[in-house]
């Protein structure tokens, strides 16, 4: 019971807003602006979905390597969606990476890190680049990354959590995320 109550004040807590006497502390809005930006879109929520997932399935080193790589290059994406470099076709590359990691997963064979590496690299720059281009003007980089980076692996926790407690069911969730990117290219 105390453990319970301890992991609902400290989840709460992630969300609360800060109280401040004084104009320009945006610290705290900006993380929560990071935390909550990845669940603000179906596309961002399946994809990182599904790479927690697609880690699970291929096992052995990429049970922690293809998320991490996500968040790193994700982080560097992001980078590049704040500066004027531009990124082109980040909106067909994310819906890209909904289908593609959806499908990769519904197939269920495992992958071998140097073939799917390059693959979660990619999506995540494109991520990474929607993420930084979504950013807020007013709004701290390092706070609203952290938030960022904390709700992206929160994401892939939730996935890798469903493939190890439902193996049975991963494929299934695969075609469900494909199907829906495909619905999300549609609309």
């Amino acid at each position: 019971m105390r453990r319970t109550l301890i992991l609902a004040a400290a989840f709460a807590g992630l969300f609360a807003t800060p109280a401040l006497a004084h104009p320009g502390h945006t610290m705290a809005g900006d993380l929560v602006t990071g935390l909550l930006h990845p669940f603000m879109g179906l596309d961002h929520i399946l994809a990182m979905v599904a790479v927690g997932l697609l880690a699970v399935q291929s096992g052995g080193k990429s049970k922690i390597a293809l998320p991490a790589l996500f968040v790193g290059v994700m982080i560097v994406g992001g980078y590049v969606g704040l500066s004027a470099i531009g990124a082109p076709f980040i909106e067909q590359g994310i819906i890209a990476s909904v289908i593609l990691l959806g499908a990769i997963v519904a197939f269920g064979k495992q992958m071998p890190l140097t073939f799917s590496a390059p693959f979660i690299a990619v999506f995540a720059l494109f991520h990474g680049a929607a993420h930084g281009m979504e950013m807020p003007v007013d709004t701290s980089a390092a706070a609203y990354g952290m938030g960022m980076i904390a709700a992206t692996g929160a994401l892939h926790f939730l996935g890798m959590a469903a493939g190890r407690f439902a193996p049975q069911l991963v494929r299934y969730a695969g075609a469900a995320v494909a199907v829906a990117g495909v619905s999300l290219a549609i609309v």
